[in-house]
């Protein structure tokens, strides 16, 4: 096994101040940037809710605007009909169920439309500051394999893998050390393993 201390304090001395790539306020324009960053640059996502968080600006925005309204608003977005649908469909129930307050549970959030387990996470952990979980992405996917944590492929499994080999302090901010290592040096289809500090602990390194 890798040593995850070691690995995670390298991370950190990289990536000294890491962030959320999605921009947002407040938890619900966290909840629809989410929803519509599935497979999707956050570069793209971050362009489109710069404008549309103009124009809505609570639930209540998006329960009454008609669903072609927001499917052209959205229209650069991948999958823009369905994650269309699936906001106004979760706006309608943060609307009138949680009189327009987006739930701060896990089993709430998960329930909504366009909501799984990663996407609550996220939500929860920086909209309320509410850690009960790890982001998995596929950036934290690939990595936490390639380093050796998992040998799983399913996200809910690779989580749990996680959650018991770090301290619940690190699962806040994990995921992002893990991404921005992986948009800059360790890609899907070609690592820079050369480029890599975390080479010598890696063992995938120099395989690809």
């Amino acid at each position: 096994m890798v040593n995850t201390e070691l690995v995670l304090s390298k991370l950190k001395q990289l990536y000294p101040n890491p962030h959320h790539y999605l921009h947002f306020k407040n938890p619900f324009e966290l909840l629809v940037a989410t929803i519509l960053s599935a497979q999707c640059t956050d570069e793209v996502v971050n362009s489109v809710t710069a404008e549309l968080f103009k124009k809505y600006r609570k639930p209540e925005d998006f329960e009454n605007m008609p669903l072609a309204q927001i499917e052209t608003d959205v229209h650069s977005i991948t999958f823009f009909r369905q994650k269309s649908m699936a906001i106004k469909e979760a706006s309608t129930v943060i609307a009138e169920k949680y009189h327009g307050r987006v739930p701060d549970t896990i089993e709430e959030l998960t329930k909504l439309p366009g909501i799984g387990r990663k996407s609550a996470n996220s939500v929860l952990a920086h909209g309320f500051d509410r850690v009960e979980g790890i982001i998995v992405d596929t950036h934290v996917m690939r990595l936490s394999q390639r380093l050796g944590w998992t040998k799983n492929k399913i996200s809910d499994k690779i989580e749990q893998d996680l959650m018991s080999l770090f301290n619940k302090k690190e699962w806040k901010w994990l995921p992002f050390y893990l991404k921005s290592h992986g948009k800059a040096i360790c890609k899907a289809q070609k690592p820079d393993c050369r480029a890599c500090a975390l080479s010598k602990y890696c063992p995938c390194a120099f395989k690809f």
